[in-house]
């Protein structure tokens, strides 16, 4: 059995769109695999370069008190997207994400990271709605693994459903259209960036 199926933390799919996205390397050592996975795992926790890696939308990393920061993601930390057009008004112009889950593991196959994000609100604010154009019932699974010599990037949305019950009817029209769009399959070019960027050549 593969180690992605016996080890894996992407939620069930159970209603809405789905997507999956994934780069593999191979090396020709175990020490090489080894080596590039801890660039890989940087690279992922190191969310305020994710922009970057992409070329599409900036991410920016937010504590839990609402303060911006320059650090490595850790669990209960926010992420500010700004993805191209319009942004949420509750979001004050951006989508928000919470980091939910941050998994590490590693056996005598595998060795893995990873990280699961759901919609939220922005950080200290009073709304009951995420920030997002996806319901908080969707999730992004972003996980770095090596399984022998091979090194892999994937990112896995599940449940993902316009949020168009926010008490703002802005952002209902604006959420509909952006979350039909990701429907539509338009946010794959988004994640296969980036998880093409984690995989490049260190």
């Amino acid at each position: 059995m593969k180690a992605k199926e016996r080890y894996d933390r992407i939620p069930d799919q159970q209603e809405g769109s789905k997507i999956d996205v994934e780069e593999s390397r191979n090396f020709e050592t175990i020490n090489d695999a080894t080596a590039f996975f801890g660039v890989a795992c940087r690279r992922l926790l190191n969310i305020n370069l994710w922009g970057e890696i992409s070329g599409l939308s900036s991410f920016q990393l937010f504590d839990e008190h609402g303060n911006e920061v320059h650090r490595e993601g850790m669990q209960g930390d926010y992420i500010r997207i700004d993805i191209p057009g319009p942004g949420t008004q509750s979001g004050d112009g951006f989508d928000w994400v919470r980091i939910e889950e941050i998994i590490q593991h590693q056996d005598a196959e595998e060795e893995l990271l990873a990280i699961k994000v759901r919609p939220s609100v922005k950080p200290m604010a009073e709304n009951t709605s995420p920030a997002h154009f996806l319901k908080a019932e969707a999730t992004s699974t972003f996980i770095v693994r090596r399984l022998q010599m091979i090194v892999q990037a994937e990112e896995h949305g599940r449940n993902e459903i316009a949020n168009t019950d926010t008490e703002n009817m802005l952002d209902n029209a604006r959420n509909l259209l952006v979350g039909g769009a990701a429907k539509l399959g338009l946010s794959y070019p988004q994640w296969k960036l980036l998880v093409k960027g984690i995989m490049e050549p260190a």
